[in-house]
């Protein structure tokens, strides 16, 4: 994808952790970030882009500490959905709140609060100027949010996957621990699968890969970071098919 204005992206699926969603606290979501984040989605969808959400469950619940104290992974990991569509409808009452249209999907059958996933339907809804927000990952234990925010962005054709991180890029190395560490500006699948980056799990990273996917791993919470990348500016670290 080119990196100039007269390419900016119709439709893009973005990826937003939960942790991203706490803010300063230790757990749950703090409502002024939840209220900015909405806003500078609303600012894009206003501007004509077509915007999914797939959002993660961690500031509610992770799976992984259950399962260490021996709780069966399958039912952990389901656990995880449901943090996800609580998430998934908090984001959609903020962005109501800002007079917005937006639909909850869900990959698990929970018809009280949001209808089961249909590409066909998200593209039209996408189409027709809704928000819609992928909720409850695939629907299937052993499977990341970020393997979820990669087969949406393919199944509703999106031109662009946004990972949205508190990191402002991928690098050699951990940031926070090595003050050495250089960020990519580019970067192409293989190279990040081979070298095991850091960018998102590698049934994802393959997934983009194999269906030439672009993703733009950026710092959400960098002032005007998102509506500098639908510019067309070089913000945080594209990465794709080489």
């Amino acid at each position: 994808m080119s990196d100039n204005k007269s390419q900016r992206p119709k439709r893009i699926l973005l990826k937003l952790s939960g942790e991203a969603l706490m803010g300063e606290m230790d757990f749950g979501l703090d409502p002024e970030i939840l209220k900015q984040t909405a806003s500078q989605i609303v600012e894009q969808q206003q501007l004509g882009t077509e915007v999914a959400l797939v959002i993660g469950g961690g500031n509610i619940f992770r799976g992984e500490g259950l399962v260490k104290g021996g709780i069966n992974k399958v039912s952990a990991d389901q656990m995880g959905m449901l943090a996800t569509v609580m998430n998934a409808l908090a984001m959609q009452d903020a962005l109501h709140k800002q007079g917005v249209s937006c639909r909850v999907m869900t990959a698990m059958s929970i018809d009280s609060l949001g209808e089961s996933f249909s590409a066909d339907k998200a593209r039209r809804y996408l189409s027709n100027g809704e928000i819609v927000i992928f909720a409850a990952g695939t629907g299937n234990p052993c499977f990341t949010t970020d393997s979820a925010a990669s087969l949406r962005a393919i199944e509703i054709e999106a031109d662009l996957l946004l990972k949205a991180t508190k990191v402002d890029g991928v690098y050699n190395a951990d940031p926070k621990k090595d003050p050495a560490a250089v960020r990519y500006d580019t970067l192409n699948f293989d190279d990040a699968i081979d070298q095991r980056l850091a960018v998102m799990d590698m049934t994802a990273m393959v997934l983009c890969r194999e269906n030439n996917m672009p993703m733009r791993v950026f710092n959400m919470f960098d002032a005007g970071a998102l509506a500098a990348i639908m510019d067309g500016q070089q913000i945080g670290t594209l990465v794709e098919v080489a």
